[in-house]
């Protein structure tokens, strides 16, 4: 056996430290395959050295460090026998070299980790970060790149996601000069299980034989573990071979190939060949199932001959799967993939060793305890260091400000490619497919799903703000969560849990650190408080390129339960005509009065600074409880989030999607909404949290004390504040009396649906 050099073993990611602790573990030098196993199942991606002292904020994750481990994806029980599992994964740094494959690719991966939780997928959500597309020099290199990239990552969701059969039913797209270079590209999924069929990772039953399932073995995605730990370089083109190439036929051919095996019991456990391979699947449920593995390379199917053992073990290709079945059972399982067109052959056995033995050319290359690559990754904690800019945005003065005139300051909040319609994204989906999406992307603040089996629904929303996490990442990390509670209480869906996807930069920097560390704490607080744990996540550190390193950006999925799916509303009116009301809770001297990192700041004034108004956390959970409670009783015609652009996009938002006139009429009374404002800027764009406009129907006296009274025994307050009307042609805000915004409700709409289709349009 040839040395291991440093050269070597630092090429593929590994320090000197790392690499002196495997060979005290092994007491021994590590073959060139097994230094490959390690080096994938130690890197961030896999090994979470950077994230896991932290992540054991979060309950659900600290249990599962300390008991039986981590599933691929969390289940929440939601009655009827049901379970739902969900999961949201990144696949930023594939996207930013190979856009169209990235993405998709990153759709085929969560859907199997959600398959082989025994899970029937039934929705995608993606959320997107890209660079500027609408700066003024529109042909410029950096604007012409984000461009490209924005249209092919959506093409590879659309390709992929479109293809397999599963809705993209919701998301998210940002643009902001820090993502340019490394765009952020996470994809979640939805599944649904009956809960006696719940599959396991953890393999079990020394003799079992082990099945290599799906695709055949090819070259493409070796060492993308790695590439995903580590920052975007001038030789990113260059890593094109680590990014995976999918198949969504296949894929649809497994999914429906899994489930009909998971059906006969002859499966005993299960998990996908996702990152790092065969290497991640072997050893992962051997030592979740604290047994061996001996695996037969040989045997392994491949479409390119001469293949390496530690380029069979490393490989990422799609579409693949690791199961073990019971002895004598192995042909059900086999007929079944077969009869689908997949392969589907015996590639080793559970051995009582404790070690997983891998062959290759009848010869052992690799001969390895299984916990020593999933337990003894080493962990690290940077010193984490607060940032300048931090106390400085806490001095950010909203007194100074110049401030544009109302109505251009709206229209420039429309035109946002970041708060403009996202049609152009989500017409490319199919979100109709399976008959089961309930409200469709757009309609709603989160997509409502009404499964068959059930007569529940579920609200699904992916949902995050890398600004607002950058000036505060503790005040931000909450406000995340209680935005994604709201978005599903919005349309009468009462919160439940949490998946989440942690996106920053590099963890071995103080300040990043920081930012990481703050915005978990943030998070499992308002987690805790409303009652949602976090039951699945990733982490994605490294993202950073030339151009610096991207906003922090945790994403929050939630998920939402409707009692009855047929009860759930939208944005838009149902009725001809109503009340336009505001609930809310009084807020102590909101922070720089909801303007400091503010999309108002940005979008109108070209400013980012200052620090977001915290939420309040009690009030957050009772605001939600109300809405649950005013949708099953059939109050409310329509609901919608006050967040990014405040009280004037909120109610334009619903304006338009709608296609009704709007007359508010706002003042800053004592004991009123608005009392904290002073200027008109803070009244109509303050971003502060524990608000949501919701619309009554015309003639509802009723149903307005109803709910009146309802906030009132909750903490709230519900405040009508205009009206809504299927025949005005305008939309129209007055503040004190005075008249601060008025424009054609047609020309509102094109803005609104033309922004982002004007961008793209080459």
């Amino acid at each position: 056996m040839a040395a291991i050099t440093a050269e070597v073993y630092s090429s593929m990611g590994l320090r000197d430290d790392e690499y002196r602790r495997i060979v005290h573990l092994l007491g021994r030098e590590p073959t060139l395959t097994e230094l490959g196993m390690f080096s994938v199942m130690w890197s961030e991606h896999c090994g979470y050295k950077y994230s896991r002292p932290v992540l054991k904020l979060f309950r659900r994750y600290k249990a599962s460090l300390e008991g039986k481990g981590l599933e691929n994806a969390g289940i929440v029980d939601i009655g009827d026998g049901l379970g739902v599992t969900f999961k949201v994964e990144s696949h930023n740094h594939p996207s930013a070299v190979e856009p169209y494959e990235g993405a998709a690719t990153g759709v085929g991966g969560i859907i199997r980790d959600v398959l082989t939780m025994g899970a029937r997928p039934i929705a995608l959500l993606d959320s997107l970060r890209f660079g500027p597309i609408d700066a003024e020099d529109r042909n410029s290199e950096s604007v012409a790149r984000n461009r490209y990239l924005f249209e092919r990552v959506v093409a590879g969701i659309a390709g992929y996601g479109n293809c397999v059969g599963v809705p993209t039913v919701a998301g998210e797209v940002s643009f902001h000069p820090r993502y340019a270079g490394n765009p952020l590209v996470n994809a979640m999924c939805v599944g649904i299980v009956t809960l006696e069929r719940v599959a396991t990772a953890a393999a079990k039953g020394p003799g079992n034989p082990v099945l290599y399932l799906g695709s055949s073995t090819g070259r493409d995605g070796i060492h993308g573990a790695t590439f995903a730990s580590e920052a975007l370089g001038e030789d990113s083109d260059d890593r094109r071979p680590n990014v995976q190439i999918g198949d969504p036929f296949a894929e649809k051919s497994l999914i429906e190939a899994t489930l009909e095996a998971l059906e006969t019991g002859a499966i005993v456990a299960i998990q996908d060949m996702g990152a790092a391979g065969l290497t991640c699947s072997t050893v992962e449920m051997a030592a979740k199932g604290k047994v061996g593995m001996r695996i037969d390379l040989d045997l392994v199917p491949v479409r390119e001959q001469g293949m390496s053992a530690l380029e069979l073990m490393l490989s990422e290709s799609q579409e693949r799967m690791l199961a073990v079945a019971e002895k004598g059972r192995e042909r059900e399982v086999f007929s079944i993939y077969r009869k689908w067109g997949l392969h589907a052959v015996g590639i080793g056995k559970v051995t009582d060793d404790g070690m997983a033995t891998i062959l290759r050319g009848g010869e052992v290359v690799a001969n390895v305890a299984p916990n020593l690559l999933t337990d003894e990754c080493p962990t690290y904690e940077t010193p984490a260091e607060e940032p300048a800019y931090f106390a400085k945005a806490k001095r950010f003065d909203v007194s100074s400000l110049q401030h544009p005139e109302p109505g251009e300051a709206l229209m420039a909040l429309v035109s946002s490619p970041s708060l403009a319609s996202k049609r152009w994204v989500f017409r490319q989906y199919d979100f109709q497919v399976q008959t089961q999406t309930a409200l469709i992307p757009g309609a709603g603040d989160a997509a409502v799903l009404a499964p068959r089996g059930t007569r529940k629904g579920l609200a699904v929303k992916i949902d995050g703000n890398g600004r607002q996490v950058y000036f505060d990442p503790y005040v931000g990390g909450q406000l995340a969560v209680v935005e994604a509670a709201r978005n599903v209480a919005c349309v009468g869906a009462k919160p439940i849990a949490v998946t989440d996807g942690l996106n920053f930069g590099n963890p071995e920097r103080p300040h990043v650190y920081w930012q990481f560390r703050r915005a978990v704490e943030g998070i499992a607080e308002a987690c805790e408080a409303l009652g949602t744990p976090v039951v699945s996540g990733n982490v994605s550190f490294y993202n950073e390129s030339e151009a610096g390193e991207v906003l922090p950006t945790p994403l929050i999925g939630m998920l939402g339960l409707l009692e009855e799916s047929s009860a759930r509303i939208g944005i838009a009116a149902q009725a001809q005509s109503g009340t336009v009301a505001l609930v809310w809770h009084p807020l102590n001297q909101p922070t720089q009065e909801g303007l400091g990192a503010s999309a108002y700041l940005a979008e109108a004034l070209g400013i980012e600074d200052g620090r977001p108004v915290a939420p309040d956390l009690e009030r957050e959970l009772a605001l939600c409880d109300w809405l649950v409670a005013a949708v099953s009783e059939r109050k409310l015609d329509w609901a919608h989030d006050v967040s990014e652009g405040g009280l004037a996009l909120c109610a334009a938002e619903a304006a338009i999607v709608g296609g009704r006139g709007f007359e508010l009429d706002l003042a800053r009374d004592q004991g009123s909404p608005f009392e904290y404002a002073s200027t008109t800027a803070a009244a109509l764009f303050g971003e502060l949290p524990g608000r949501v406009l919701v619309g009554v129907a015309a003639d509802s006296a009723d149903e307005l004390a109803w709910l009146s009274q309802r906030a009132e025994t909750s903490g709230l307050r519900l405040s009508p504040i205009g009206r809504y009307d299927a025949d005005l042609s305008y939309f129209a805000i007055r503040l004190d009396g005075e008249t601060c915004i008025r424009c054609d409700l047609e020309g509102l709409a094109a803005r609104y649906e033309g922004s982002l289709p004007s961008q793209m349009a080459h």
